[in-house]
């Protein structure tokens, strides 16, 4: 059985995952953002392009990140985590790319893994785009 404080730290662990992806996100900060991920992470884009391992990651992040044309107003929010194991969660996100276009949304769901020293990193990714209808 977890311990409800060991249990309630995991999950500020985790919330505070996701909230430097949007912190970074919107600095288009790549450094920062791959700073989060496991050098053997899965990655696949709201988009479908599937990137396998940290230098992927790094390549395709590097590349477009910095140089995206959106504002940077988008927000994370942590819509639900389950514990697969203890030290493996399932996090559901509700992402929304404010514009003067209009919202649009994605729906990621992100695998983390408590590593050895106890700090979670992403370890899978995948982002669906959420259309109307």
């Amino acid at each position: 059985m977890v311990h409800m404080d060991t249990r309630n730290t995991d999950i500020k662990a985790i919330e505070e995952i996701v909230a430097t992806v949007e912190r970074t996100q919107r600095a288009k900060d790549a450094e920062g953002f791959l700073a989060l991920f496991r050098s053997d992470a899965i990655w696949t884009t709201a988009h479908g392009k599937v990137l396998i391992g940290l230098d992927a990651i790094g390549e395709f992040t590097r590349a477009v990140l910095p140089n995206s044309d959106w504002d940077g107003d988008v927000t994370y929010e942590v819509v639900h985590i389950q514990f697969l194991r203890p030290d493996v969660a399932a996090v559901k996100i509700r992402q929304v790319y404010h514009s003067a276009d209009g919202d649009t949304e994605g729906a990621p769901l992100y695998i983390v893994t408590k590593q050895s020293d106890g700090t979670w990193l992403l370890h899978v990714g995948q982002n669906t785009e959420v259309r109307a209808g």
